[in-house]
């Protein structure tokens, strides 16, 4: 049994003893019967005694050719090889004996009955068997040896080495297949070779791809190819002497790489994983050149910017990524050196549109810096994003991305409301261009409208710009004076438009607007207005502003004039009624002031007033607080009204004291003082006059409470009156609540002028203006019409015990006639002021009156 088993295996060999060298002696047959009566017994050998004939020759030949082809059990000498490559000879490299070239003959060429006998056994295949030695030496004696050197150098300066290595194993692998198997396979060509190159590029390319050598090479890449398309730092100059050492390392450098890149090829690692590395370094160098290049330059025109990024694509990164390609690609020099500087239309376009991509990208990181820069010329940038932003996709980006950058930079409480408003405007001018049809603009204002609404002085802030003067200081954060300028742009006003003048019939590539598109995106003016829900709002503004403005002691109100018209254009004369009257009563005032002047200069004692006569229904509620004016001044205030009486009987008048101006001629001993003030500092000077108080000790001085009882005024406006006039040197303080007239300055006086003086003036310049208001604002007008309903508060906090802030509200509108027309916020606002006062407390959420 154990005789035929060994004439089996000795016919039919297992996987493992077929992979591997056959032993020195073949078994013989020997005569033992095989299956019945022995044929190898007969003279005359059968068809069965030819092939096992033939499996014995096979079996020789095989062991012959194996245990030539068979590798050394030990690394190869790089080091020795480099120095000298005679040091392979011997034990690497040697020719091959006639019996051995005989039977390689025998097993590989296709007109053998040996390569027929086993031509559909892979196992039995000799360049799969020599591959499998090559793996097998390569892991067990090679990679450690890569992997040292890859870990031991810094990136990229262990790719060399990498690659000489591999050269000299691609060498030593190769010889075996080119020198001793591939001669007896010519009648199948070089496929036999190139199998087994690609198969071996396999073997390398998959044992380095978890190493380091996709850093080393991706590094490489990367400063190499930074010299190659030319990207240069912001401190390099294009001198001559500079230019000719740049052109002679570019050069250089180019050969190298290209060099380089065809060795990684030849050593089986030019593959997928090589070519996606070259890819992603390629696409962040061109990001790169980009933002080098053109970060922050937005004041050149679009059409050279993209002028100059398409020319840097198509002359240096087109070609060296083509050239790279090709080395990666192909291992004929020939086809490389043809293919290298050749870039097809498609590719050129396609790497042209990811560049303008990329340059999208950049804008819309800087978009922010360049609206706000608007005014500087910065329209170049606004193109070039123009040309990233045409599909759905990019123009979803850029919207999102920018109001994200808006919510996070301008709509914050740090931000005032003429900074969001002014960047609002440069956002509109920005976008105009960008996006005639206002639909991207639609997209972002909507954030930035709601946060403008919910602002108390977004409408006083848009009149006073718009009340402004046109020849201010552009750079004036205090006032929008973009909307002076815009106003008399006559011809942008929506009002002026002719009913069809948006279409143009004899243009035959008119297409209509997108729906979603927002009305009249080139109307700053309009779109601020448009903030609100109505144009109430607005003309309530403009009425309170222009009052200020009129109730002024200047004489020309052309700008007033020309605002209003140019408004009447876009709102109609009804809204503006109130407005116009107002205008008119200030012109009207001048002819009736003239009339009363030229009648008392027929008097004993010609009038020094000038006023002004309002029409108080048509006027916003004004400053209506009252004090004794002096003596003097009451006696012309009374011949002025009678002869007023006597030019209009119809009409009386009722005097504002609050609202006026007076010029202060002031007479010291040492100094003569000139000054307009409003009427009350003049009133509160006035009680410290010698000529008023000549049985007055000098220097006279008075409290506080003495010129409050004096002059019949509250003493906060006593004390902000009397703080001018320290500031003004004209008053000190004697002792705490004390003041008295500085006659004369000392040194001290002046030298403590320049401190504390200054601040003291300061905060009764201040204070001066927030009381001398001439029409009241809109707290004060809610204060003063909430107190109308504070008795009906009491009633019910009193009979019914306390109560929230939202219940008030709801039994107010239900028992006041003609309803509460406030609404829970004015109503805690109104509240909290009532328990400052002592008058009401709040205990759990409720108000409760104090017992």
């Amino acid at each position: 049994m154990a005789s035929r088993k060994r004439v089996f295996n000795a016919v039919f060999p297992s996987y493992s003893q077929a992979s591997a060298p056959t032993p020195t002696s073949t078994p013989q047959l020997g005569s033992a019967p095989f299956g019945g009566a022995s044929s190898f017994s007969l003279p005359d050998l059968s068809p069965a005694r030819d092939v096992a004939a033939e499996r014995i020759k096979w079996e020789r030949c095989w062991h012959n050719a194996t245990s030539f082809l068979s590798l050394p059990s030990l690394p190869i000498p790089i080091a020795a090889v480099l120095q000298n490559q005679n040091s392979l000879r011997g034990q690497w490299i040697n020719s091959c004996p006639l019996e051995v070239s005989s039977s390689i003959l025998y097993l590989v060429s296709e007109k053998s009955e040996g390569y027929r006998l086993r031509a559909n056994n892979q196992h039995d295949d000799l360049l799969n068997w020599y591959l499998q030695e090559v793996g097998q030496h390569y892991v067990k004696f090679e990679r450690p040896q890569l992997l040292t050197i890859l870990d031991s150098e810094e990136k990229p300066a262990g790719l060399p080495g990498l690659v000489e290595h591999l050269e000299v194993l691609r060498a030593v692998y190769l010889y075996r297949v080119e020198a001793h198997i591939s001669p007896h396979t010519k009648e199948r060509g070089s496929y036999d070779l190139t199998k087994f190159q690609e198969r071996y590029d396999a073997i390398v390319a998959e044992s380095l791809s978890h190493s380091s050598f996709p850093q080393h090479l991706r590094q490489y890449l990367q400063l190499r190819g930074r010299i190659i398309v030319d990207i240069r730092s912001a401190g390099q100059v294009d001198e001559d002497a500079m230019k000719d050492d740049w052109e002679t390392e570019w050069t250089k450098t180019r050969s190298d790489t290209l060099k380089m890149m065809r060795s990684i090829n030849e050593v089986g690692l030019g593959g997928a994983q090589a070519q996606r590395i070259f890819a992603e370094v390629m696409s962040d160098l061109l990001t790169e050149h980009i933002n080098t290049t053109y970060a922050g330059l937005w004041r050149s025109s679009s059409v050279e910017t993209t002028d100059t990024l398409y020319a840097w694509v198509e002359d240096r990164f087109a070609k060296f990524a083509v050239e790279v390609l090709a080395c990666l690609s192909s291992r004929d020099i020939a086809s490389q050196s043809s293919s290298g500087t050749q870039v097809s239309a498609v590719d050129l376009n396609n790497w042209k549109q990811r560049a303008t991509s990329d340059l999208g990208a950049l804008r819309i990181r800087e978009l922010f810096e360049i609206v706000v820069d608007w005014d500087n010329d910065t329209e170049g940038a606004i193109k070039d994003l123009k040309h990233y932003a045409t599909t759905t996709a990019t123009r979803s980006y850029l919207t999102s991305s920018f109001s994200a950058v808006l919510s996070q930079r301008l709509l914050q409480p740090g931000a005032s409301t003429t900074e969001i408003l002014q960047i609002y405007i440069c956002i509109i001018r920005a976008f105009a261009v960008l996006d005639p049809k206002g639909v991207l603009l639609d997209r972002l204002a909507r954030p930035i409208r709601r946060y403008l609404r919910d602002r108390d002085d977004t409408a006083r802030i848009i009149v006073g710009g718009l009340l402004a003067e046109d020849t201010d200081d552009p750079t004036n954060t205090d006032a929008l004076v973009e909307l002076a300028v815009e106003l008399n742009k006559v011809t942008n006003i929506s009002g002026t438009d002719d009913d069809d003048g948006e279409t143009d019939w004899d243009d035959m590539n008119w297409v209509p607007d997108p729906v979603d598109a927002g009305p009249g995106i080139h109307d700053v003016i309009g779109t601020l207005i448009s903030l609100f829900d109505t144009k109430d709002i607005f003309v309530k503004e403009f009425q309170d502003i222009l009052g200020e403005r009129l109730l002024k002691t200047g004489l020309n109100f052309d700008k007033e004039t020309r605002v209003l018209e140019l408004l009447k254009i876009r709102f109609g004369d009804p809204p503006l009624q109130a407005c116009e009257v107002m205008l008119k009563d200030i012109l009207d005032s001048r002819r009736t002031d003239s009339l009363v002047q030229k009648r008392e200069q027929t008097s004993s004692s010609p009038s020094i007033l000038h006023a002004r006569i309002l029409s108080r229904l048509f006027w916003p509620p004004l400053a209506t607080d009252t004090f004794l004016p002096p003596p003097e001044i009451a006696l012309q205030q009374a011949l002025y009204a009678s002869a007023f009486e006597a030019i209009k009987p119809t009409r009386k008048l009722t005097w504002l004291p609050t609202l006026g101006t007076v010029t202060v001629d002031l007479t010291f001993s040492d100094r003569h003082l000139l000054e307009d003030v409003h009427t009350w500092q003049a009133t509160v000077i006035h009680a410290f006059d010698d000529a008023a108080n000549p049985a007055a000790p000098h220097p006279i001085s008075k409290s506080v409470p003495q010129l409050a009882a004096q002059c019949a005024m509250p003493e906060p406006r006593v004390q902000s009156a009397l703080a001018f006039w320290v500031g003004k040197l004209v008053l000190r303080e004697a002792r705490p609540g004390v003041y008295a007239v500085l006659e004369t300055l000392t040194n001290s006086d002046v030298y403590a002028s320049s401190t504390a003086t200054q601040a003291s003036l300061a905060a009764a310049q201040a204070a001066a203006a927030s009381t001398a208001e001439a029409v009241r604002s809109a707290e004060s007008r809610v204060e003063e019409r909430m107190e109308e309903f504070w008795p009906y508060v009491v009633g019910m906090l009193t009979n019914q015990g306390a109560m929230p802030a939202p219940r008030i509200v709801m039994m107010l509108k239900m028992a006041v006639p003609g309803g509460f027309p406030f609404g829970k916020e004015e109503l805690k606002e109104f509240m909290r002021g009532k328990v400052g006062e002592g008058r009401v407390e709040m205990q759990g959420g409720s108000y409760r009156m104090v017992k």
